[in-house]
């Protein structure tokens, strides 16, 4: 290992460390939002593994968040708590591998349409399947506390960062980019096109499947337009397109940065907080397409040249 790798594990590790003192430090309003930010940068971590290292872009992650939240519906108080964390993963990574061929057969705006269907049909498919249950909403009594909710999502937040830095560095990710530049091209060289786009769906649906049985914990209500809801979809990629989409620190600092942008002006003036976003997502699609991230490095670069 460099010593630049080196640097970069130590200083992860020790975040990770200043994080897991959060319950002991900050009050409950404070820990929820931190539990918020945890679960933004798990999402738009993930989602990065196949959008932005393919730039196949997605508009439907919702529904793996949502389907991993009715999982935990559907097993609570049969399974425990531990083990329906990571089945919501598993059947969110199941539906990504049944979808992704027909999904992935479209490119271009095309993908990023059929996504956005997809999930607002699952949407709708849980929502007749609670109607004919006779179910308007659900309760979920008994939930564990805050503090395990967090240290939950901090483990999730954390492996979705470690997961896309691993892919970004393998050849695995090197393949992924080069169907991002030339997909054609890619195939024309040997890269396995296809296998590669279906493994990284797949893989960008397992975290937010297991982050969508935390959430719906947190909120102790279940309602498929909430957990289903297609603006969680549109968050991810803002943070993501903002922070910078190529490697695991962008979605990181997007979500950081929206998150508390959130907090500074949501709660008193929303209506600004929305045309702000909006505002910055075409500026930075404009003016730096790269994200806070490649800004950043960009700098470094020329400070250090």
């Amino acid at each position: 290992m460099t010593r630049r790798r080196l640097a970069a594990a130590t200083a992860f590790l020790a975040v990770v460390a200043l994080a897991a003192l959060a319950p002991f430090l900050l009050g409950p309003y404070l820990v929820g939002v931190a539990l918020d930010l945890l679960m933004w940068i798990a999402l738009a971590e993930s989602w990065i593994l196949l959008s932005g290292m393919t730039g196949y872009i997605s508009l439907g992650h919702a529904v793996f968040f949502g389907t991993g939240g009715y999982v935990m519906v559907l097993a609570w108080g049969v399974l425990p708590f531990w083990l329906v964390v990571p089945l919501g993963g598993l059947v969110a990574g199941l539906l990504a591998l049944a979808i992704g061929y027909p999904c992935l057969r479209v490119r271009g705006p095309y993908f990023v349409i059929l996504t956005f269907g997809v999930a607002e049909f699952a949407k709708f498919v849980v929502v007749a399947i609670e109607a004919g249950l006779g179910k308007a909403g659900r309760l979920m009594f008994g939930a564990p506390s805050l503090d395990e909710l967090y240290f939950v999502m901090l483990a999730l937040a954390a492996a979705a960062f470690v997961i896309a830095d691993c892919v970004r560095r393998s050849r695995f990710g090197a393949g992924l980019r080069a169907i991002r530049e030339d997909e054609d091209a890619a195939e024309t060289i040997g890269v396995p096109t296809t296998r590669f786009k279906i493994l990284a769906y797949t893989l960008s649906a397992i975290i937010p499947g297991m982050v969508g049985t935390v959430m719906v914990l947190r909120s102790t209500y279940f309602e498929p337009l909430q957990v289903f809801d297609p603006l969680i979809s549109f968050t991810i990629v803002t943070m993501a397109i903002i922070g910078g989409s190529d490697g695991a620190p962008g979605p990181l600092m997007g979500a950081v940065f929206l998150v508390s942008l959130s907090e500074l002006l949501w709660a008193n003036l929303p209506e600004v907080y929305m045309i702000l976003l909006g505002a910055l997502l075409v500026g930075f699609v404009l003016g730096a397409p790269d994200g806070i991230h490649g800004w950043i490095r960009a700098r470094l670069a020329r400070r250090g040249a």
